[in-house]
Order: C-alpha cells, then sequence, then structure tokens
C-alpha cells in the first residue's frame, strides 16, 4: 500500500513514500542479508567526530523465536497487539561519551537519530516497512539486552514486509487507511527569526 506525502514540491519517491505502517505480513520474513543491508545504512549516517554513537540491538523472530519475543514484552502493550506481527524488532542506543576522550557527547542523541532515519529509508528501498515507536520500557530492554549504564534506550524499531491492505486487522484498519498529516510548512520553519514563517 502507499501512502505518498501531501507536499508542496515534488519529494524524492524514497522520502514521499516513507511511512510508518503497522500492518506486517507474517508469511514473509527479513533476510539476514537484508538485516545487513539495513544495519550498513545506519553504520554510514554522519556523526559529530565521525564517532557513530549509536548501537542497535537486533531480535530476528525467524532465529530466536524466544528472543524476539521477550523483547516484544517490553513493548507498551498498544504497540505489542500489532509489533506481533513483524518479523524483526530493534532496540536503538545512544552512547553518552565520545569514544576518543570519553567526554559527554551532547550530540550522540541527534546523530543516533539520523542512523535510524538512514535505516528507515534503507527498509522503503528495499520494500520494507520500519516504524520507530517511543512505547517501550527502557529498564526493562536495558536489562534484556545487557545494555550498559553508559548508553540510554532511545527507540524500538519493527521490521518486516507491509501487509496486504485486504488482510490488516480490524484493530488497525482505520489507522492504517487514514490520510497522512503534517503541521504546515510556516508553523516548523522559520526565516531568520523565531516565528517568521520560511514558506
Amino acid at each position: 500500500m502507499q501512502k505518498p506525502a501531501i507536499t508542496q514540491t515534488p519529494l524524492h519517491e524514497l522520502i514521499a513514500e516513507r511511512w510508518s505502517g503497522r500492518a506486517y505480513d507474517t508469511s514473509k520474513p527479513v533476510t539476514p542479508t537484508q538485516i545487513i543491508a539495513l544495519l550498513e545504512a545506519a553504520r554510514w549516517a554522519p556523526s559529530c567526530f565521525g564517532d557513530q554513537p549509536w548501537r542497535i540491538v537486533v531480535w530476528n523472530k525467524t532465529v530466536d523465536s524466544a528472543g524476539w519475543k521477550e523483547a516484544l514484552e517490553c513493548l507498551a502493550p498498544s504497540n505489542q497487539s500489532w509489533a506481533v506481527d513483524a518479523p524483526v524488532l530493534m532496540l536503538i542506543v545512544s552512547d553518552s561519551l565520545f569514544s576518543h576522550n570519553n567526554q559527554p557527547n551532547r550530540w550522540a542523541q541527534y546523530d543516533t537519530g539520523a542512523a535510524a532515519e538512514n535505516l528507515c529509508l534503507q527498509a522503503q528501498a528495499m520494500g520494507l516497512m520500519a516504524h520507530q515507536m517511543g512505547g517501550f520500557d527502557a529498564d526493562k530492554i536495558r536489562a534484556l539486552a545487557g545494555v550498559p549504564q553508559q548508553y540510554t534506550p532511545m527507540a524500538m524499531l519493527t521490521v518486516g514486509m507491509p501487509a496486504d491492505p485486504a488482510s490488516f486487522k480490524e484493530e488497525i484498519k482505520e489507522r492504517e487507511l487514514a490520510p497522512r498529516k503534517r503541521r504546515e510548512l510556516g508553523e516548523l520553519f522559520f526565516a531568520g527569526s523565531w516565528g517568521k514563517p520560511a514558506v
């Protein structure tokens, strides 16, 4: 299913067609080669000092169904209800310290977001769907994955093949088929000073 963004000027289709769906095809796994491509996309994101402060933990249902289920149980119940159909779960964390001097890295979370978006765009390019989530128990997933304290759990992601709209579950159909919305450009982007619309 395609839900292209409604924009004032055309965008590259990779950006315009990327969206965070919730309906996954349970019959189609994500292959190891596809997972490597997603991680490579994240690896090549820009970062301050080239420090690459992101780390990603992957649970693949077809390889480790028990581990995948434990990761799923770290999600908020509202996310578990649809994420249960995704064959891959990921945890994205951010290192709070620079690796070259062990000093605080205030850009780490910004850079980690760039890596996550690279991964999501690569998923889109490969015909996969990725959905980032903030609704998860950070302490529980930290314990499950053995994440050191200097790293901050930022988001969990689902990855998989999108489902055919004809197979959408009733509880998510309305949200999946609803039009996409964004704030107007002038509310978000300013020319020279705060509140003065750039366009």
